[in-house]
């Protein structure tokens, strides 16, 4: 059995991938930007691919492309940017955020797709910090339940728990629980990026940007761990420009975020930036590089996807009576 999965919100198709590992069927995407479009459709040859508003497709529109193959599982990662702390421009009201704010309000859209489309599964990706209030918990819950889910579960998921070289702590609302089993050891910035410095220019998206004489002059004195410079966000400031230190996790990649190469006085190649997300190297990245980099920050990362979706796969295969 190949179940079959609609991605919402596919961004350069992190959280498919971890699905397609495991023997799912992605049977279309759907996302508004151009570059991750175009890297989804590269990487992703056999899935329908919709560069389009969302907020211009209905379930009606997705089953006459998919020839009314019904997806058995709805993912997504709608825009978290009207939630997180680090906007510095969110809303003050929790709730506003997600009915007034423009990118917030896309969870919405999502949730309008599902009950359209019906799907036996949903996952649905975004910052923690869109149920951090009650109010708003309770709106997203009402939502859910206006279009026939009603037994909604907020899933806490670390990414480094599962084989992901950086952190990010995400929550995945499902109508199921989703408790994959956690990996003994964490991998470190040294055993996801070092076997890449003999490969610049030979694998894709793995090319050195030049800098001037002034910003090589402030990254050579930067320790592990140091930093060039704070990014304001609601929540106060946030480090970025950070030179990893080899011997731990990364910190949490952000589309706006750059790292420092541990031991050279440069940026991360974009390949390396992927690793961080465990992206395999065959996965390519169309766009400018800052666009490619935007990509990675903004991805489910693959090696977390891969788990939810085993996990899945074990929930499927124990209750096959529910998908007959």
């Amino acid at each position: 059995m190949e179940p079959k999965v609609v991605d919402l919100f596919s961004g350069a198709g992190g959280f498919s991938l971890g699905f397609k590992l495991h023997n799912f069927k992605i049977i279309l995407s759907i996302d508004i930007n151009h570059s991750a479009a175009r890297t989804y459709a590269t990487n992703f040859p056999d899935t329908i691919v919709l560069e389009e508003d969302i907020r211009n497709i209905n379930g009606e529109d997705i089953l006459e492309l998919t020839n009314n193959e019904k997806p058995d599982i709805l993912i997504g990662s709608p825009p978290c940017e009207g939630f997180t702390g680090a906007n510095p421009n969110r809303l003050k009201n929790p709730v506003d955020r997600l009915y007034l704010d423009e990118r917030g309000s896309l969870t919405l859209e999502y949730i309008r797709l599902l009950g359209e489309l019906k799907p036996k599964i949903f996952v649905m990706e975004n910052v923690p910090a869109i149920v951090e209030t009650k109010s708003l918990r309770d709106a997203i819950l009402t939502e859910f339940s206006k279009v026939g889910y009603d037994n909604i579960y907020f899933n806490f998921l670390k990414a480094e728990d599962y084989g992901n070289p950086s952190k990010r702590l995400r929550v995945f609302i499902s109508n199921i629980e989703i408790s994959p089993t956690k990996h003994n050891e964490k991998v470190t910035v040294s055993q996801a990026i070092m076997d890449l410095e003999d490969k610049i220019g030979q694998i894709p998206n793995h090319e050195i940007q030049e800098l001037n004489e002034k910003k090589l002059k402030q990254i050579s004195k930067l320790r592990f761990g140091d930093y060039l410079t704070m990014y304001k966000s609601s929540r106060g400031e946030i480090p970025i420009y950070i030179r990893l230190n080899p011997f731990d996790i990364a910190p949490t990649v952000l589309g706006n975020s750059r790292f420092i190469h541990p031991y050279y006085d440069r940026f991360l190649t974009v390949r390396e930036q992927a690793r961080l997300m465990s992206y395999p190297d065959n996965h390519i990245f169309i766009g400018s590089r800052d666009e490619q980099y935007n990509q990675i920050g903004e991805a489910v990362p693959v090696a977390l996807s891969a788990s939810i979706a085993s996990y899945i796969r074990g929930y499927i295969d124990g209750y096959n009576n529910r998908f007959t």
